[in-house]
């Protein structure tokens, strides 16, 4: 009874119901309809059309793939048109078809996606990869192959890693070209590259507009192309290349992996290879298996009687691995979704009901009802295939994507390394890094060696001055005053001055020419405003800035600077007098708080030398009158090396030998400040820098135009009130004769150069302070520019040659007046300088009287304790009272009565031993007259 049960069952779990009842039964249709939309006159068509018919008869010849189910393949040909493409489509929603291989375009891609959507037909692309084809706007699109995206990340790590910074992008004006390059534009701005030059070119362009846009192109500055376009006519933009000379020295060429399909899957003459020299390209990377092995050796066989592009046997290309590998998946997903129990049923769109009749047969197009379903197991498939294993991510693309990245040398082509979106570029395969933590460090990138077009292993630099007849505009501040560091010649768009002559000796330096036009910046009137001659770089109006320009943090964020060719830090200039010697001009070396501590550590060492000699050496000793004036005598001599007193102790001697040196290097420093004092000319100013300057409330001037005042402002909070603007040098003289009391200023803030160049002949002020900012004057050029690169380098030659210093000289240099060789006030010598010094002698000090009081411990807990203890005086005060009579005591007199009273005691022991033995002795004898006295007479 319990079989029939469970039997019973086993038949109603198989859909099957007893009593004629009967339920949905889940049976496997024969057949599932798939179609292919290809273009069989085109290369990656022949080669996809060979793939996907193997492919799928190797599924249908396997029952474990399907569980029976065959795929019955319809292809149709869209003819390389994008429109032929859209009705092909159309032609299969007509039909029970499932899902569509393709398209193999992009463009048509865009449109049948739509179509998709509606109908829920998944689509399945090998060579559609548009970077905007995504999973969010066509769900139904499933790119099987790899996305652009991928290939653009890895052509802007190639240009970074050659330290290129623009490229030109010659492409397909359709949406695959314009896409692909805005990704590219994208990847490169991440890295801060751009694209200079866009060239585009219409999907059916001849060789004359071919020709036209490279004679464009070949006016531009930037020498790397990337060709991102089509194989029919991407070879005749090579060979156009080559007839202007653009396949020479100074150019690369990086083309995506439409050139590399092309050498696979043809062969290619001897003048198309030889206009494709030194051409890097892209190939995506499928991983050595012996299912690739397999299915490569069955190629020959499948293709048999199949040419290319040059009528010669059609070679296997990556693209034609996918294709194989997308029938597999779509067969593992199909087989999941009848495990899940999906129906292949078809049901009509009530919206296109209202199309009945028409010509175009609208209304018999269906919507696939398990389309959803199918769609997700899509992309739930992880399978292993010809090119690796397939698994998509979450934004529905292939996961690990990889290229190798491939050199055109001779008769073939070179791998020179792989990129991977995991760890960059690198020569070890992709599989291996995997297996490794990702690294993406700078030092890590790395490839081979190149050969270049032109037969050349240099790098090329990347850049030329473009050949266009344009010259580079340059603005140049036209400054009223200063005019040695830059000036306008009167009637003329010359210019002269020291930073003129430094642009015309670097420029002179550079390997190629550069057609220049320097442009005033200013009304001639006013000094121009730094800050704005460089923003007007941003704003395209200048190409550079040269001139006295200073760099700081705020420029560089709108322009980049060429090395600086001079310093010039912010300096403060106040007015000065001289400063006469006085009768008590000895004590200005030290400031009140030295002096007092010296005189403090003069007192303290001779008390410590005092009390470490004072048992042992009787030029320490006698009456207490004699022994103060012996520290203070000690003590103040050795300023000069001159005591008497010769120390006896160790401790003594060490101390005094720690001190004699402190002395020396307060001596010697004295010394030199005093005689600084008493020969040198002194200035004095009541501004000793800008902290008192900041402190004060008096008003300060600065240069018009120049960045002071918002670095005043902005950066040491001095309120804009106090500031006052001062045009001329002569303007600079008379606020600061005025001073403050009489509308003029108490010092001006401005840049080392000006302030020496101002200085050269006016005698009665002088910078005052340290310099408290460091910065230099440089050239402008817009971000990223490689001519600011090149000019820096010139600039560094002029200075090794020493023209550099050749032109300051002619320029800036000025006979001194006689007060420049004077100098301000000296600053006194304080504690600050000397601190280590008194450390060392104070621990020395320390250490040696903890030493020295260990051992008078021990010497009077030797020889008066016992004393102390025999005779009853054991309180405190009596210890403390013989301790200091202990200290006070020569050692030698103690060492002296210690050992009289060793012998006193060793005296006492003998007497009392004496009298003890006669004592014995007396006991012992018999009196006299008793029988044993009678007896022994």
């Amino acid at each position: 009874m319990k079989f029939i049960w469970v039997l019973v069952l086993v038949v109603c779990y198989n859909g099957v119901c007893i009593n004629g009842v009967t339920t949905n039964v889940t049976t496997r249709p024969p057949f599932v309809n798939i179609g292919a939309l290809l273009s069989f006159n085109t290369t990656i068509g022949k080669v996809a059309k060979v793939a996907i018919q193997a492919a799928v008869d190797d599924v249908n010849s396997d029952p474990s793939v399907l569980g029976g189910t065959k795929l019955r393949l319809q292809m149709q040909n869209t003819n390389n048109s994008g429109f032929l493409g859209i009705i092909e489509s159309l032609k299969f929603m007509e039909t029970d078809t499932v899902a569509i291989i393709g398209p193999q375009s992009s463009v048509t891609a865009h449109v049948i996606s739509f179509v998709a959507n509606e109908v829920q037909v998944p689509l399945l692309s090998y060579s559609s990869t548009d970077p905007t084809l995504s999973s969010l706007q066509f769900p139904y699109f499933i790119m099987t192959s790899r996305n652009d995206l991928y290939q653009m990340a890895a052509i802007a790590e190639i240009v970074e890693y050659y330290g290129w910074r623009e490229v030109i992008a010659i492409y397909g004006d359709d949406d695959y070209g314009r896409n692909g390059i805005a990704a590219l534009s994208d990847k490169l701005a991440e890295r801060r590259c751009k694209i200079s030059f866009k060239a585009p070119l219409t999907p059916t362009a001849t060789r004359q507009e071919i020709t036209d846009l490279l004679v464009e192109v070949a006016l531009t500055e930037s020498r790397i192309l990337v060709v991102h376009t089509f194989y029919s006519w991407g070879p005749v933009v090579f060979s156009v290349a080559q007839y202007l000379g653009m396949m020479g020295p100074g150019y690369v060429w990086i083309a995506t992996n439409w050139l590399s399909t092309l050498l696979e899957t043809d062969s290619l003459s001897s003048d198309t290879l030889d206009d494709i020299q030194g051409v890097l390209t892209l190939r995506m990377y499928t991983p050595d298996s012996e299912l690739k092995r397999k299915f490569i050796s069955r190629w020959s066989n499948l293709t048999r009687g199949t040419t290319g592009y040059g009528l010669n046997p059609i070679g296997l290309s990556t693209y034609g691995l996918y294709a194989y590998d997308t029938v597999w998946l779509l067969a593992r997903a199909i087989n999941a979704f009848l495990d899940q129990g999906g129906n292949i049923s078809f049901s009509s769109e009530s919206r296109l009901a209202k199309l009945r009749g028409g010509s175009l047969h609208m209304d018999a197009m269906n919507i696939f009802n398990g389309g959803e379903l199918l769609r997700k197991n899509i992309l739930q498939v992880n399978m292993t295939g010809v090119t690796g294993q397939l698994k998509f991510n979450p934004d529905g693309n292939l996961i690990n994507p990889a290229y190798e990245v491939i050199n055109v040398i001779g008769n073939g082509i070179r791998k020179i390394g792989y990129w991977t979106n995991y760890s960059g570029l690198s020569v070890v395969p992709p599989e291996t890094l995997y297996s490794k933590p990702p690294n993406r460090s700078s030092s890590s990138q790395n490839l081979y060696s190149v050969l270049w077009p032109g037969q050349t292993a240099q790098k090329p630099r990347g850049w030329v001055f473009p050949n266009n007849g344009r010259h580079l505009r340059i603005g140049v501040p036209n400054r009223v005053s200063f005019r040695d560091f830059v000036s306008q010649v009167p009637g003329t768009d010359m210019f002269t001055g020291y930073c003129i002559d430094v642009f015309t000796a670097a420029i002179s330096l550079l390997p190629y020419a550069v057609p220049y036009k320097l442009i005033p910046f200013g009304d001639g009137i006013n000094n121009p405003s730094g800050n704005e001659l460089v923003r007007l770089i941003t704003a395209g109006v200048y190409d550079a800035a040269i001139g006295d320009i200073a760099i700081i943090t705020n420029r560089t964020r709108m322009a980049d600077f060429t090395q600086p060719y001079i310093e010039s830090g912010l300096v403060v200039v106040a007015p000065v007098k001289k400063m006469n010697s006085s009768a008590w001009s000895f004590l200005k070396p030290f400031t009140l708080q030295m002096w007092g501590v010296t005189a403090l550590f003069f007192i303290i060492v001779g008390a410590v030398v005092w009390i470490l000699e004072h048992r042992l050496n009787d030029d320490f000793r006698g009456p207490p009158r004699r022994q103060l004036i012996t520290i203070l005598w000690f003590s103040f001599s050795t300023w000069f090396f001159a005591h008497r007193e010769n120390t006896i102790s160790t401790l003594g001697r060490f101390v005094l030998l720690i001190w004699l040196f402190v002395v020396l290097i307060i001596n010697s420093s004295y010394t030199a400040s005093l005689t600084s004092i008493l020969t040198v000319q002194q200035l004095t100013s009541p501004i000793k820098g800008i902290d008192s300057l900041i402190s004060s409330k008096d008003p300060i001037g600065y240069q018009q135009g120049s960045f002071t005042r918002d670095y005043l402002v902005n950066e040491l909070g001095i309120h804009k009130s106090r500031l006052i603007s001062l045009k001329m040098p002569e303007d600079f003289a008379k606020a600061l004769k005025d001073g403050p009391h009489k509308g003029g200023v108490a010092a001006v803030v401005d840049e080392r150069a000006y302030v020496e160049l101002f200085l050269s002949n006016q005698c009665e002020f002088s910078i005052v302070g340290r310099e408290f900012t460091k910065n230099g004057w440089g050239f402008a050029f817009p971000r990223d520019s490689p001519f600011a690169v090149d000019l820096s380098t010139a600039i560094l030659t002029l200075s090794e040659n020493g023209d550099l210093q050749r032109i300051h000289d002619k320029w800036l240099i000025r006979s001194a007046c006689s007060s420049q060789g004077a100098k301000l006030e000296v600053d006194r010598l304080d504690l600050r300088s000397f601190w280590g010094l008194y450390l060392i002698c104070g621990i020395a000090c320390v250490l040696a009287l903890f030493i020295y009081f260990l051992k008078m411990m021990r010497q009077f807990s030797r020889h008066y304790s016992s004393e102390l203890d025999s005779s009853g005086r054991s309180s405190t005060s009596a210890r403390l009272q013989t301790f200091l009579s202990f200290v006070d005591e020569k050692e030698q007199e103690v060492k002296r009565r210690s050992k009289r009273r060793q012998l006193e005691m060793a005296s006492n022991r003998n007497e009392s031993m004496d009298n003890y033995s006669s004592k014995r002795r007396h006991i012992e004898s018999p009196p006299y007259g008793s029988p044993q006295a009678s007896n022994e007479a």
